[in-house]
């Protein structure tokens, strides 16, 4: 792809940008109450919903040809300053293959699946980073109410650590979320968050619209470090494209619910030293004529300590199978995070996931510094190939190194590898190594 089509494509956005704001200028100027100059201020005193990310991914899976990717992702969108308690955001996206030697994981008509392959590059590992150009964000923001945010339309959102609820925001084309969400600090120290979302676009370009989710998270922060949060997730989307990944039949009916409790802080001890904590628990069930195997629970406890800029905790993460017919899983979350970066674990296998683990942080100057090591383990035996049975799905450790440059520029190099240890008959989980090294420019 040359330069010449880039800055085509990059020049279509903006221009699509400037009507989308125009538009809702010319329709608010309606409104008798708001004056032409107050929508001129509006809009020159906004904020960028801009940025550029050029990102290099390389995967060396066992059985499959390296792949070896390299994406621009290109945001351009505006959010204007709020007229009578009322502003505008819109956003669009744009994600160009400069380097296309991998699967997407994007098939070009019929359903979309987690197993997915794109057409004529099943042999190439698998990156996340289908082309696409779209709307990322469209939304009105309603500020008009004391201590309490509406906002109407596609929006990102990210609740607690995104283990249940995130934007995915690792993978180029971002998941985001079509509806309503309410956002009210009116009790001291507290946040009420609820929301109701038609449909959701996840990070294969696929919108899924067969159902709803609705969410309510409430947050009480007992300190300026530390919180307890009590939240319900409801789906009613009987298709989210797991399909067999998750039951034995891709027409099972996927909707569920989620309750839970989460504990999560960091203690001041002195001046150098701080204490880490996390303990949540989570049962999931079905929900709205979901398939009666969904029946599982979920927690996490973890504890480390602080010292100056550097960190050190210990966690175990626990996704239950159910007789090992089903097992915990958290659709909407951002799951890059969890169980290594490989990427192994995007859904849980049906015997379900034991990780334990150790992390590692540190920052020095513009500096950042991560890395961790995984031991991860089935929650109930499987069979392994050959006969016999395991537990052991194997290891993986990862590490980052990340500069922030000033406000506007940033780097980030990425390394992750994870190794087979019993070998899972249902569906191998191989010897993966991965690279990133991306660059981000935001204006």
């Amino acid at each position: 792809m040359n330069h010449t089509y880039i800055l085509a494509k990059t020049n279509l956005i903006k221009l699509s940008v400037g009507l989308a704001l125009a538009s809702a200028l010319v329709s608010a100027e309606a409104a008798d109450a708001v004056s032409n100059n107050q929508l001129i201020e509006a809009v020159k005193n906004g904020k960028s919903l801009s940025s550029l990310r050029l990102r290099y991914e390389h995967v060396n899976q066992d059985g499959l040809t390296n792949a070896n990717g390299l994406t621009l992702r290109t945001l351009l969108g505006w959010q204007t300053a709020p007229v009578q308690g009322v502003s505008l955001a819109a956003q669009l996206i744009d994600v160009s293959k400069l380097q296309d030697h991998f699967n997407d994981g994007t098939p070009n008509s019929g359903p979309i699946y987690a197993y997915s392959n794109e057409p004529g590059q099943a042999a190439f590992a698998k990156i996340v980073d289908p082309s696409y150009t779209g709307v990322n964000q469209l939304y009105v923001d309603i500020s008009a109410i004391d201590k309490t945010n509406i906002k109407l339309g596609r929006q990102q959102l990210n609740l607690d650590n995104v283990r249940f609820i995130g934007d995915i925001a690792f993978r180029q084309v971002m998941q985001v979320f079509d509806g309503v969400s309410v956002l009210n600090k009116s009790l001291a120290n507290t946040e009420v968050y609820l929301a109701h979302f038609e449909a959701v676009r996840q990070i294969n370009t696929k919108r899924r619209s067969d159902g709803a989710l609705d969410i309510a998270n409430v947050k009480y922060r007992f300190s300026p470090t530390e919180s307890l949060s009590g939240y319900g997730y409801f789906s009613s989307f009987d298709d989210l494209g797991f399909g067999r990944a998750w039951l034995s039949n891709d027409a099972a009916n996927q909707s569920n619910r989620t309750l839970g409790l989460r504990l999560d802080g960091a203690r001041k001890l002195d001046d150098s030293w701080k204490l880490l904590y996390t303990a949540e628990y989570a049962k999931q069930q079905d929900f709205s004529g979901g398939d009666s195997r969904i029946d599982a629970h979920y927690y996490k406890l973890g504890a480390g300590a602080g010292f100056g800029n550097f960190t050190l905790r210990a966690d175990q993460e626990l996704l239950s199978s159910n007789d090992s017919q089903y097992a915990f899983q958290t659709p909407f979350g951002t799951n890059h995070l969890f169980q290594g970066w490989t990427d192994k674990f995007l859904t849980t296998p049906k015997q379900g996931i034991r990780d334990t683990f150790i992390s590692a942080t540190y920052k020095y100057g513009d500096f950042g510094f991560y890395a961790d090591y995984h031991w991860i383990n089935a929650d109930e035996s499987f069979n392994k190939v050959g006969g016999g049975t395991g537990n052991e799905y194997g290891t993986e450790w990862n590490a980052s190194a990340s500069y922030q440059y000033n406000k506007q520029v940033a780097t980030k190099l990425e390394y992750g590898r994870f190794s087979e240890q019993d070998q899972y008959a249902a569906a191998r989980i191989k010897d993966t190594e991965k690279v990133w090294l991306t660059a981000s420019y935001s204006f």
